[in-house]
């Protein structure tokens, strides 16, 4: 495994610091949950309700800000269930928007790679008017599903690293 890992996940390591946050803190009843599965790997599944105005479910990590300057891009082994996913950045723990990149995932395990340069700012669904992540800092990184239907969904991740 080539390249700075963030989060390389096994049996032996701890996701406390793994946060799931869904749309209840907004009234929605969609329901997460963020495991080691019997694989050893993460295991983000749920479902995602449309009731109350909900419609996500996301599980985020923050860290100490890091400087990754010396990268461009993050790079993600996953299997997903053919659904579409939002993987989240942030630069700063103050921050309010995130930088977003679209992931559609297959059904089988597949290596992901973005470039910092392609995540876009949004806050809250909507598109920001700044320039797409720079790359220099990263403080979290999260996945979201809101595809604006009820659906059931299942994420594992392998691992995410800095390239």
């Amino acid at each position: 495994m080539k390249g700075t890992p963030l989060f390389d996940f096994n049996d032996k390591v701890s996701i406390e610091d793994w946060k799931v946050i869904n749309d209840g803190v907004m009234g929605g009843l969609s329901q997460g949950v963020f495991s080691i599965n019997s694989e050893g790997h993460g295991f983000f599944r749920g479902i995602v309700s449309l009731e109350n105005y909900g419609g996500f479910s996301s599980v985020r990590y923050r860290f100490e800000i890091r400087d990754t300057s010396e990268f461009s891009k993050i790079q993600i082994r996953l299997k997903g269930d053919g659904k579409p996913y939002q993987f989240r950045v942030k630069a700063d723990a103050k921050q309010r928007y995130s930088y977003i990149a679209n992931i559609k995932t297959s059904g089988d395990w597949e290596t992901l790679t973005i470039d910092f340069s392609e995540m876009y700012p949004a806050f809250r669904g909507r598109l920001l008017d700044l320039p797409n992540y720079s790359g220099k800092e990263m403080t979290e990184i999260a996945f979201l599903i809101g595809n604006k239907k009820e659906e059931s969904f299942a994420l594992e991740i392998d691992y995410i690293k800095l390239k």
